[in-house]
């Protein structure tokens, strides 16, 4: 789409082409699809502050860090700021499909005359998905799954060790285990499918496996899990 441009995430000097030409910034908390980046020295609050300055909107893509996933609901709770808007989906709906797009009605006005038909979307609203998405909120409140997530990361952390890792980044259960190559990423995500583990890489970071299991996964289920990756691992360094 025209009058787009692509700032560098963690690269504050960028924060410069946000002006009052601006009309919003969006940006996802931690980002996903580039292998689980997480900002560094503020840099987040430093983008907040420059759209708060240019009159910009800040729009937070919660879609993959949103529900629970970082060990806080929204993924931005973890750095102190509140954005503009919200966007959000996947664990929303607790496997049935659903977005949301979550503003202040002064905002959400705008899209009903400016553009017009702004505010149309296709499967928008549905009664099943809604219903499934208010279920998911009630199971992670009540089951305290939230609370949960950060000793599930840290057991993860403590068992995925091995010399074909070179790094996990991570934030909650969502987590990027770096391998050297794709080509060794690719052979452990293959033989861990034929043992019952299925997992994937990023589309912008191939020699990262994803780690994002169900926020209800137990902990005999991670030390299974893990168990099998390190096996698969184990097989594939024999054959190096």
């Amino acid at each position: 789409m025209p009058g787009i441009r692509h700032l560098n995430f963690n690269k504050e000097d960028d924060l410069e082409f946000i002006t009052s030409n601006t009309a919003a910034v969006i940006v996802e908390s931690i980002q996903g699809e580039a292998g689980v980046r997480v900002p560094e020295n503020n840099f987040l609050k430093k983008l907040r502050d420059r759209c708060l300055e240019t009159g910009a909107l800040y729009i937070a893509d919660e879609v993959q860090a949103g529900f629970g996933r970082t060990g806080t609901f929204w993924g931005f709770e973890n750095f102190g700021i509140t954005p503009d808007i919200v966007v959000c989906a996947k664990g929303m709906g607790g496997g049935m499909p659903i977005g949301a797009f979550i503003a202040p009605k002064e905002l959400m006005k705008e899209l009903s005359l400016n553009p017009v038909l702004g505010h149309i979307t296709t499967f928008g609203g549905h009664p099943v998905s809604c219903a499934a998405a208010l279920a998911t909120i009630h199971v992670v409140q009540d089951e305290k799954l939230v609370e949960q997530v950060s000793k599930k990361e840290k057991l993860f952390l403590k068992l995925l060790q091995h010399p074909l890792i070179h790094s996990v980044r991570h934030k909650g259960l969502m987590m990027a285990v770096e391998m050297e190559s794709f080509d060794i990423l690719k052979k452990t995500i293959d033989k861990a499918i034929m043992k019952g583990i299925l997992t994937d890489w990023f589309l912008f970071c191939d020699n990262a496996m994803r780690i994002a299991p169900p926020l209800v996964i137990s902990e005999e289920e991670i030390k299974t899990s893990c168990e099998l990756i390190l096996e698969t691992m184990d097989e594939i360094q024999k054959s190096i």
